[in-house]
């Protein structure tokens, strides 16, 4: 043992390194499936689609941009996929002008490529406006005024998924995924406190804490919290995506660290007490 822990005082830092680089690899390419509970705020964003009556119209929010996307783009898959599943009419916007183009993958992955599903008719993407909450309130008045063409340029009355579309009251519920401002926040105090519309919403870990008041108050009915909130949706969802990926490589380095840790700290204490 006292040889072990010689070889393991003199071990090189860059074998440690290898050895979490493959506790990171290795489950994202072979998924673990570690099991975790699902917390309510999940299970609400999750119940909250499932009432949405099939075939019905939801406002898709992607207020996010590509450095969020590790957090953000495996809860937007998810919830993609609930929605086609049940065939709800996906109108997708975002508040943030790096988000159409996101929005625009992600929809084209999961509703043209996986479900098969008809630009126009089933989805459509409304892009990017500018005026943060101005644009909000103006959605309230009017989406077609608001947005009067979508994010290809195709003028919103010569959309069919739009026909009948005017403003919120037209829409079935509101799920946001956000990086920040304007996101969340604001769609809480200027649209569904105003319009006592449902909204559920998806955002960074670091933006968690702020959003769990209005869960509790029910102005949220439900909660994705980063990558962890993500993983437990995609076990509702039933999705090995990244998000489960995600979590399971997390937990695989936090493991390999702490041994390390460990196994240098007994090393230390060992040869310490040798040495005396």
């Amino acid at each position: 043992m006292q040889k072990f822990f010689e070889f393991i005082s003199q071990l090189d830092r860059r074998i440690i390194f290898i050895f979490v680089a493959l506790a990171i690899i290795l489950p994202l390419i072979f998924p673990l499936n570690i099991k975790f509970t699902v917390t309510e705020p999940v299970r609400g964003f999750y119940d909250a689609i499932e009432k949405v009556p099939n075939g019905s119209k939801v406002l898709f929010a992607c207020d996010f941009e590509p450095g969020s996307l590790p957090e953000l783009y495996p809860m937007t898959y998810a919830a993609l996929e609930q929605m086609l599943k049940k065939d709800l009419k996906i109108i997708a916007l975002s508040l943030w002008p790096a988000g159409p183009p996101l929005a625009e993958k992600a929809l084209t992955d999961m509703a043209q490529n996986e479900f098969k599903k008809t630009y126009g008719v089933d989805y459509v993407n409304l892009g990017f406006k500018e005026g943060r909450e101005v644009v909000m309130v103006s959605m309230g008045s009017s989406i077609p005024n608001t947005f009067p063409q979508d994010y290809r340029g195709t003028k919103v009355s010569q959309i069919p998924i739009m026909q009948g579309v005017n403003n919120f009251k037209d829409v079935k519920l509101i799920v946001n995924i956000s990086a920040g401002y304007p996101g969340t926040k604001e769609w809480v105090q200027q649209v569904q406190a105003r319009y006592n519309i449902g909204l559920v919403s998806g955002c960074t870990a670091v933006s968690a804490p702020e959003y769990y008041p209005y869960y509790q108050s029910k102005q949220l009915l439900g909660l994705l919290g980063g990558m962890k909130g993500a993983a437990e949706y995609e076990i509702l969802v039933n999705r090995i995506g990244l998000g489960r990926r995600g979590m399971d490589a997390q937990s695989m380095a936090h493991v390999i660290i702490f041994l390390f840790i460990v196994l240098g700290n007994l090393a230390y204490l060992s040869l310490k007490k040798k040495g005396t």
